[in-house]
């Protein structure tokens, strides 16, 4: 290895280097290291910003913009994904094991398990059991975990998105007996009962259940990206252009209902998700339906496949039980 010097011309072939070069060997070298480490967040944090200051005083030139804005940025956003990653797959204790057998296999289908004061849904061992293996999501079990995922999101604000989640029954009431009508759910959004605009969230997240193929979908109107997303965990085989058509003239006459403003939506990108966990039978659609909402509030990839079905299905019973989401 070559000895580099200030003035040598080995930093000047360096330094020649553009910096989309340089900041692309920074993110491969940051993630690799990450995903090897054992260490805590904060001894990886520690641990590179000695190297990034190492290497200053060693250049001693001005590259405090191309490391600053490179490398120290990418290391922290590798090490938060890593640690969201972990939290997302996180085993379950034998207590909770446990809690969820009872729950799944025992005998008395009416006994109430659990009362969500704030939905007004409650859960009995018959309604919890289709979280069983091979069992289809029932609305109530759907509706409540979306409701817990808007609970975690007002108790830690900054690391999920600000998102409004509907019910399994909005899309129905909407489009009515398959004509559109604004008027059916015009109330479900006043201000004095959910304490904020739809425009004011980041997105807006729509349960859709296709009568005809026994079927849940996800659609999200991605207020911030501006764009309405489907997502179907059958590969989007079945587009279907009403729904966008739909959820288009809803935030049009949501937002001047609620907000007297005239919001153009016809450049709005439409996106059927192509790029997704796929479902490999025909009973766990509910179950991506629920993953894609909680990978898509964290901000994160949707990095699970159709063999996480079986611990998502006991982890969500679990998160029931408590009545919180993690």
């Amino acid at each position: 290895m070559y000895p580099v010097t200030h003035s040598g011309w080995l930093v000047k072939a360096f330094f020649s280097r553009t910096s989309s070069t340089l900041r692309k060997k920074k993110i491969r070298r940051v993630k690799i290291n990450a995903d090897k480490a054992n260490e805590s967040s904060e001894q990886i944090i520690t641990r590179k910003r000695k190297k990034y200051e190492k290497r200053r005083r060693r250049f001693k030139g001005d590259t405090t913009n191309i490391f600053k804005g490179s490398y120290l940025q990418v290391e922290q956003e590798v090490i938060q994904l890593r640690d969201a990653f972990k939290n997302v797959f996180l085993a379950l204790t034998k207590k909770e094991k446990a809690l969820v057998e009872n729950a799944l296999h025992g005998s008395n289908s009416k006994e109430v398990l659990v009362m969500d004061e704030s939905s007004n849904i409650q859960i009995t061992r018959g309604i919890i059991q289709c979280l069983k293996s091979e069992g289809k999501l029932n609305d109530d079990v759907i509706n409540l975990y979306l409701e817990l995922l808007k609970e975690r999101e007002k108790r830690e604000p900054t690391k999920f998105l600000k998102c409004h989640f509907f019910n399994t029954f909005f899309y129905v009431k909407l489009t009515g007996r398959g004509n559109y009508n604004y008027n059916a759910v015009k109330r479900w959004t006043r201000h004095q009962k959910i304490g904020y605009n739809l425009l004011e969230c980041d997105s807006i997240l729509v349960p859709i259940y296709k009568f005809y193929q026994q079927h849940w979908c996800l659609a999200i109107i991605n207020i911030k990206e501006k764009k309405f997303q489907y997502f179907d965990s059958l590969s989007g085989r079945n587009h279907d252009d009403s729904v966008f058509n739909i959820l288009a003239q809803y935030i049009k006459d949501e937002a001047e209902d609620k907000c007297r403003k005239d919001l153009d939506v016809d450049k709005w990108k439409r996106e059927y998700v192509e790029n997704l966990p796929k479902q490999g039978n025909i009973y766990d659609c509910g179950v991506f339906l629920i993953k894609y909402a909680d990978f898509h509030t964290r901000g994160m990839p949707f990095n699970f496949t159709q063999a996480d079905m079986p611990y998502f299905r006991e982890r969500t019973a679990k998160e029931i039980l408590r009545l919180r989401a993690e």
